[in-house]
């Protein structure tokens, strides 16, 4: 595995070391630290991170359950890797979910809450401009959670947070196409407008738009990577 990718485990919350590993190594998938195709030697990641083991054997068993590792019979783990057609099936459904988080954000929004999503479109505006892609990711990010707390729908959150979270390592992909950030953030302006005039239609609409173009985006990105 060459350089190492972890860091040790910092023991500054209550969650469990189990939970804490976990969390690492699929952060570590996610960002591309860990390739997909890579196998994970649990001596070597237990070494990195300051842990025994057992943690490391029951996160990437946690991680195997989630899609972002792959167990090959008498071989070991590998990072999974993501085809055309996952892709497409992944987006085909969040596309309607996230057409149906928007709507629901339509009649349930408060004025504080879109308050924060005109303010994120500002954060949005500003990391563009700067060309920062981690930030660009990251307001990204924290956009469409506003628009899931706006829904108030925790189970419909935590299926789109499920799948969100298979594609997730390859979202800088998507945004760091040619202009895909700047025509997100026209998109998002349009989300947000439809929000705040409650027009649910519109905003399930422009949202399941939205999540297509961002999927046509990572497809040519994959394309062009070949």
């Amino acid at each position: 595995m060459g350089e190492a990718r972890l860091v040790p485990i910092r023991l500054d919350n209550y969650k469990p070391l189990r939970e804490l590993v976990f969390e690492s190594l699929r952060e570590a998938i996610i960002q591309g630290r860990l390739k997909p195709g890579e196998r994970l030697m649990e001596m070597q990641l237990a070494d990195e991170m300051g842990v025994s083991r057992t943690p490391v054997r029951e996160a990437i068993r946690k991680l195997e359950l989630e899609g972002f590792v792959v167990m090959i019979p008498r071989k070991g783990a590998y990072v999974a890797g993501i085809s055309v057609k996952d892709i497409v099936d992944i987006f085909e459904v969040r596309a309607s979910l996230e057409a149906l988080a928007a709507g629901l954000a339509a009649e349930r929004i408060t004025d504080e809450e879109l308050e924060e999503l005109e303010r994120s479109l500002v954060q949005i505006s500003e990391v563009n401009e700067k060309q920062d892609i981690d930030a660009i990711v990251e307001t990204d990010v924290c956009f469409h959670d506003l628009i899931y707390k706006a829904c108030r729908n925790e189970r419909l959150v935590q299926i789109i947070t499920h799948l969100k979270e298979q594609i997730q390592r390859f979202r800088t992909t998507s945004l760091s196409q040619p202009g895909r950030s700047r025509d997100a953030l026209s998109e998002h302006r349009a989300i947000v407008e439809a929000i705040s005039e409650r027009n649910v239609e519109m905003a399930q609409s422009l949202a399941r738009e939205h999540i297509e173009n961002a999927e046509q985006s990572l497809l040519n990105a994959m394309r062009e990577a070949k």
